[in-house]
């Protein structure tokens, strides 16, 4: 008998379990709202400007214009600044005709009435349910966009191997961290020769992906943020540490170049560059 209800009680506890492990599961699961085609025109490379970003940019200052000047009650500034806002809110529709439905439109009207006839409450709470609407489309949408039409897309990219053949570049990249780990693997072993060898390798190999740079970045400061002198010192002293034969300091100059270099720029290139992939590719 007593067995019986041991083994029920287990029944129980197994089904409470896993009914909570269901529920747990069910509230991390998050849905995303796929971007309107219709965005892409508005950003580079189907447009030569990032146009919709600097449309938000420009409806974001003017509703604190609009904001700050009914607060001071000046008449022809308020004026002024809702003019502009209610002229690009406008547009909005016409550009992502998708989004349509999302935009207040009636309260842009609203505003524009109330900053005409100088009726700064009314102006006040128009400017305040703009700003939720602006935020609620934000939270939908924002990241979204700055992760397809903002972040890093390699896919384009070629980088020359040691012998000029043009390599796509998860290639290249893929040959870097093998001869980074070849370095290790041949200091480890003491064949201090064949280490020597792979740094020469890694040398070439980082200046030929920094070359590969100017496909985004239009000046050289990125570059040298993350393949400048720091990283030249840091390599200089990788290879002083496997002149003198140094096991210990080979490693860790090897790991100072990996966080100097590897994880500099993976943190700002390639978790953008493989969600971006993994949501849109």
């Amino acid at each position: 008998m007593t067995n019986r209800k041991q083994l029920w009680l287990v029944g129980v506890f197994t089904i409470l379990l896993t009914s909570q492990s269901s529920q747990s599961f069910a509230q991390e699961e998050r849905s995303i709202t796929l971007l309107p085609d219709s965005l892409a025109q508005w950003y580079k490379p189907e447009n030569k400007r990032q146009v919709w970003l600097h449309t938000m940019f420009a409806l974001r200052r003017e509703l604190q214009a609009i904001d700050e000047y009914a607060a001071e009650q000046d008449l022809t500034l308020t004026r002024k600044w809702s003019d502009k806002f209610v002229n690009h809110f406008r547009k909005l529709p016409d550009m992502v005709p998708e989004w349509r439905d999302e935009m207040e439109l009636d309260e842009a009207d609203r505003l524009e009435t109330a900053a005409r006839s100088g009726d700064f409450k009314t102006v006040a709470s128009a400017v305040s349910r703009l700003q939720r609407n602006c935020r609620n489309c934000h939270r939908e949408y924002r990241a979204l966009a700055a992760l397809r039409y903002r972040s890093p897309n390699f896919s384009n990219i070629e980088i020359a191997d040691e012998e000029g053949v043009m390599k796509d570049f998860d290639t290249h990249m893929d040959s870097l961290s093998k001869t980074v780990n070849r370095i290790k693997i041949a200091s480890e072993d003491k064949r201090w020769a064949q280490a020597a060898k792979a740094s020469r390798e890694l040398r070439g190999q980082l200046y030929r992906l920094a070359e590969s740079c100017e496909s985004c970045h239009k000046d050289e400061l990125p570059r040298l943020r993350i393949l400048g002198d720091a990283s030249s010192r840091t390599l200089d002293e990788l290879d002083e540490a496997l002149t003198r034969q140094q096991p210990k300091s080979t490693g860790k100059k090897l790991g100072e170049a990996a966080v100097i270099i590897c994880a500099r720029c993976h943190g700002v290139h390639r978790t953008l560059s493989d969600t971006r992939s993994f949501l849109f590719d």
